[in-house]
C-alpha cells in the first residue's frame, strides 16, 4: 500500500517537518500535511504506517467540527488547489492536508486524563500523585478517576522528550490567566469527546491538546483526539487492574520495549506484522468513532 513518509512540494515553501506533520507556508495560511511517519517515545521511526496520515486528518476534522461550539480551532478548509497547482504534487497532499490559520503555539501541551494509565499510573505508584495532582489511595491500573484531571507537559523539540509539569509550572510558562483558560477548555473538550466516544464503545483514557493564539484568541491547533494524541480503549475489554488493548500505536510501543529499545534515535525498522497491526488499530478507531 502506498505511503507518504515525507511530502515534497515546490510551489509553497516548507517551514519545517515535525514528528508527523510537514508544514508549508501558504501566505495567509499554513498547509498542515499529515505524513505516515510515526513517533514512539518521542523518536521518529523509519518505517511509515500505511493510511495513518489520512486517518489522523479525517479523525481530527471530525473532532474539530464536533467541538467548535466549545472552542475555536485553526481549520480553514481541506482544499489545497488554490496553493498547489501541480497535479502530481497535489496528489501527495489530498486527504491528508488541512489549510489552517497561522497561530502562535503555546509553549506547553495539555493532557487530560480520565483513567489511570501510562506515565500517570507509574507516577501514582511512586507518589500517589499525577503531575502534582493528589489522587485517592487504592486506585488500580486503568481505574476511572473520580474526575478527569488536567496534567500539562513541556513541548519538546523533535528528538527530545516532553516532560510532565504541574499546573503551577504551566502558569509560570504561559501566565496564570491563560493557563486557567486552557485548563477549563481542555477539560470541557475532553468531557464532551469522552461522553460521545463511550456511546460508540470507545473509552478515551487520556488525550493531549495543542493550543495557539490567533490575534489574541485561544484556538485548538495541530491534531485533535486521534490515536497519536490519545489513548483509546475498547469499552468491552476494560477491566481495572490491567491496561486494555488500545486503538493506537501500542503494538509499536510493545515491540520496541520487547527488543530493549533505548528510546533514543536512531530507531529500528518495524516488522511488517507490527505495521499491519498498527494500521488496523488506527482504522478501527476511525470507523468506530465516525461511522
Amino acid at each position: 500500500m502506498e505511503t507518504l513518509f515525507e511530502s515534497h512540494v515546490t510551489s509553497v515553501p516548507l517551514l519545517f517537518r515535525g514528528k508527523v506533520r510537514d508544514v508549508y507556508d501558504a501566505g495567509n495560511y499554513l498547509l498542515l500535511v499529515a505524513s505516515d511517519r510515526l513517533s514512539a517515545f518521542d523518536v521518529v521511526l523509519p518505517t511509515p504506517i500505511p493510511e495513518k496520515g489520512r486517518i489522523l486528518t479525517e479523525l481530527s476534522l471530525f473532532w474539530f467540527d464536533r467541538t467548535k461550539d466549545l472552542v475555536p480551532n485553526h481549520v480553514v478548509s481541506t482544499d489545497v488547489r488554490p496553493y498547489v497547482k501541480d497535479p502530481t504534487e497535489r496528489a501527495q497532499l489530498e486527504g491528508r492536508t488541512v489549510v489552517c490559520r497561522k497561530a502562535k503555539p503555546l509553549k506547553i501541551e495539555t493532557i487530560v486524563r480520565g483513567y489511570l494509565a501510562g506515565t500517570g499510573w507509574k507516577d501514582y505508584q511512586r507518589e500517589g500523585t499525577v503531575c502534582g495532582v493528589r489522587l485517592p489511595a487504592g486506585l488500580r491500573e486503568a481505574d476511572r478517576l473520580p474526575e478527569p484531571i488536567f496534567t500539562p507537559s513541556t513541548k519538546a523539540p523533535v528528538g527530545q522528550h516532553d516532560e510532565n509539569i504541574t499546573f503551577e509550572q504551566a502558569a509560570d510558562i504561559v501566565g496564570r490567566e491563560l493557563a486557567e483558560e486552557v485548563r477549563r477548555l481542555s477539560l470541557a473538550v475532553y468531557r464532551k469527546a469522552a461522553e460521545y466516544a463511550e456511546t460508540r464503545g470507545v473509552i478515551v483514557a487520556d488525550t493531549k491538546f495543542e493550543w495557539g493564539l490567533v490575534e489574541g484568541q485561544l484556538v485548538l491547533i495541530d491534531e485533535l483526539l486521534t490515536p497519536d494524541s490519545s489513548r483509546f480503549w475498547p469499552r468491552s475489554e476494560w477491566r481495572p487492574g490491567s491496561t486494555p488493548p488500545s486503538f493506537d500505536k501500542q503494538p509499536i510501543r510493545d515491540y520496541l520495549e520487547s527488543i530493549g529499545f533505548n528510546k533514543k534515535p536512531p530507531a529500528p525498522e518495524l516488522p511488517p506484522e507490527v505495521v499491519r497491526q498498527t494500521t488496523e488499530r488506527y482504522r478501527e478507531a476511525l470507523v468506530l468513532l465516525t461511522s
